[in-house]
């Protein structure tokens, strides 16, 4: 068996957890934010991965968001920003990677992990549940400062995935629109939202996301108008 090159992109650690009822903030809420790793192969499924289930599936899981991918180099820049340690799921993630810039990855780009293939989708946008997870309900707003979200992924085809995996990456979609691009449109930076919107792979949810933005800015600029008459 030839050896495998420790530069080579690999997934360090696999977590899968179930939904759990929290208190937060003075309300009653469930999620599934709270994984632990698993030493054995798991089954990826189409949807999710075998052990994992969303407590939330109308923003959760699915087709477009199986699997949520978080890199240990940015799990180490938390660590260093916030001053105590974290590890593998510290944001709810199902794999952990290393040797990736997740920034970066391409939308449409595709892993081979073990025997499953799965396609790079969409970055994480924060949600309530990062504030329950850190003990900070203020802490989607810094996550999302950071632009440091990790990836979605959907399942191109079934099979299992386990810690210590080889991440293989195939050529990236001649389009280039990265996740870290696709972040820069969420927050309003200036970036040219046509062609990103374009990328055939993005998750379906972005176009009606991108439709309501219009609607929204149309009727506040209607307002103004009025206003200003």
């Amino acid at each position: 068996m030839a050896s495998r090159d420790p530069a080579d992109p690999e997934i360090v650690s696999v977590q899968v957890g179930l939904p759990r009822d929290y208190v937060w903030l003075g309300r009653e809420l469930r999620s599934s934010i709270d994984k632990h790793p698993v030493s054995h192969p798991v089954a990826v499924l189409p949807t999710h991965l075998e052990g994992d289930e969303q407590s939330d599936p109308e923003n959760h899981g699915g087709p477009d968001k199986a699997v949520y991918a978080y890199a240990s180099e940015d799990l180490e820049w938390w660590s260093a920003s916030l001053g105590r340690a974290l590890g593998p799921a510290a944001f709810g993630e199902n794999l952990t990677t290393r040797g990736l810039d997740l920034r970066a990855a391409v939308i449409g780009e595709r892993w081979q992990v073990g025997t499953a293939i799965l396609q790079v989708t969409e970055p994480r946008t924060p949600c309530w549940k990062l504030g329950l997870r850190m003990g900070d309900a203020a802490f989607p707003r810094a996550f999302a400062r950071a632009r440091r979200p990790g990836v979605l992924l959907r399942v191109l085809r079934e099979g299992h995935l386990q810690a210590g995996d080889r991440i293989v990456v195939d050529a990236a979609p001649p389009h280039r629109v990265t996740a870290g691009d696709v972040t820069a449109m969420y927050y309003g930076d200036r970036v040219d939202a046509a062609h990103i919107l374009a990328a055939p792979e993005l998750a379906s949810h972005w176009q009606d996301w991108a439709a309501h933005r219009t609607i929204w800015h149309l009727a506040n600029e209607s307002d103004h108008e009025q206003r200003t008459i």
